[in-house]
């Protein structure tokens, strides 16, 4: 069979997107994200005022520190996910910095609805990595518009009566949902311009090849070896 070949911005097939959401499931702690929520908080880093590395952002994907919750069965499988996760952030960066809209992805419900409290859990997660910087679009009288659908499915159910919008119904979601979608691209060029970052020079740039990791690269499990020492390609328990 031939191998598919993948240019940096082909978007990840629905299988895909099931097999990262299953290895995310399969995480230990019950603290990792879902698919939606995870495309929420790229949405967030990839529109935010600063870079946000890998090495501090797969924490909050996985719900704590790799050695701790994700089991690779071998190192082809650890190259396959991560792979996955930078192919699905060049897709939103790559769709932002031609000025487009990037379609959020929603999960539905039994009953087929796609209510986006996820996602934008998952945006406001992202924002609070760089939490000053989204502080100045918030309060920015002009833009700061483009957060307000974001707050309202994030604080839909929240705890405190006091943080929650009025009731959505079901045609007030499907509009709240569009602006929402709206505002990873405000935020992004709100912050190119504030900033004076070139969006060809943004975080997308050092994405461009998916990280591999090889027999002589620390092991992913955060044992402080090599991988051949460690996991060696055998089954990571």
């Amino acid at each position: 069979m031939p191998m598919r070949t993948f240019t940096q911005n082909d978007p990840l097939t629905d299988a895909e997107l099931d097999r990262l959401g299953d290895f995310l499931r399969s995480c230990k702690g019950g603290r990792e994200m879902n698919v939606e929520q995870l495309d929420g908080f790229f949405a967030a880093l990839i529109a935010g005022p600063e870079i946000v590395m890998p090495s501090e952002y797969y924490p909050e994907v996985f719900g704590g520190e790799m050695s701790d919750t994700c089991e690779f069965a071998s190192l082809d499988e650890a190259n396959e996910i991560l792979g996955l996760m930078m192919r699905h952030w060049d897709t939103i960066a790559g769709t932002l910095n031609k000025d487009e809209v990037y379609g959020p992805i929603l999960l539905q419900d039994e009953n087929s609805v796609a209510h986006g409290n996820d996602w934008a859990r998952g945006f406001m997660r992202g924002t609070l990595m760089r939490h000053d910087g989204w502080l100045e679009l918030v309060n920015d009288e002009e833009q700061g518009g483009c957060m307000v659908p974001i707050f309202m499915l994030h604080y839909e159910h929240d705890t405190d009566p006091k943080m929650r919008p009025k009731p959505i119904s079901p045609e007030q979601r499907e509009d709240v949902t569009v602006h929402m979608a709206a505002g990873p691209l405000a935020a992004y060029w709100y912050f190119r311009k504030h900033r004076q970052v070139s969006p060809n020079a943004h975080r997308s740039e050092p994405r461009r090849n998916a990280p591999k990791i090889g027999r002589n690269d620390p092991c992913p499990r955060g044992s402080g070896k090599k991988y051949k020492k460690c996991c060696g390609g055998a089954t990571v328990n």
